[in-house]
């Protein structure tokens, strides 16, 4: 499947804000986006050129945000939405949760990644067992229950101890439980709109695709 290869702080800059895409990396003040002006690509212009960014192309914006968080395609975002219409409750929220519930957000939030991209591939490489069963497709969507573990064999590499070595300082969501003597996470419940990243508009994702 096609991805995004390029830089990721163009991502930040088409959105005018952080979106913490490389994780720790993003918080160093030599952070690229930090050496710029904190505004949207075309920013050079002068202010008085600049065109008024219509309602709908504000929620493109904000649909993006959502999109490039979570390192998703358009095409599989647009699956996501889908499913989440077809769940009970706000479509809104279930965009959101749903997303949260991929399993390389999880291996992310665990902090078994330093980063969404990190964990997915982790994933990809087939260190992690969802359930004591490997699973390699990093958009999986996890259910409460499930247990998320590193295969056997990956407690042998390199990477698997310097994630050891780091875990503990990570902050691990409510809805997940970390058992950081066996590296391994429990999806205690399912996660609701609480849990979600204040900055994601959910609202303005169902705006968009509605019309």
């Amino acid at each position: 499947m096609a991805r995004y290869t390029g830089p990721r702080c163009e991502l930040c800059r088409y959105i005018g804000e952080k979106l913490m895409l490389k994780g720790d990396k993003c918080a160093s003040p030599h952070c690229p986006f930090e050496r710029r002006s904190n505004t949207a690509r075309g920013s050079r212009l002068k202010t008085k050129t600049r065109r008024r960014v219509s309602d709908r192309g504000l929620q493109l914006r904000e649909k993006q945000k959502v999109r490039f968080t979570y390192g998703v395609l358009e095409a599989q975002f647009r699956r996501f939405f889908e499913e989440a219409k077809r769940q009970p409750g706000m479509t809104s929220d279930n965009v959101l949760t749903l997303l949260e519930r991929r399993l390389d957000n999880v291996v992310y939030r665990l902090g078994f990644g330093e980063s969404r991209p990190h964990a997915r591939q982790i994933v990809r490489h087939g260190h992690i067992w969802v359930n004591d069963r490997r699973v390699d497709v990093p958009s999986y969507v996890v259910n409460a229950g499930d247990v998320v573990s590193w295969r056997p064999g990956s407690a042998k590499t390199a990477l698997y101890k310097v994630v050891a070595e780091q875990v503990e300082a990570r902050n691990v969501p409510s809805w997940l439980r970390l058992d950081e003597q066996q590296m391994k996470g429990t999806v205690v419940s399912l996660p609701t709109s609480e849990d979600v990243d204040s900055r994601l508009s959910g609202k303005a994702v169902v705006e968009y695709y509605s019309r």
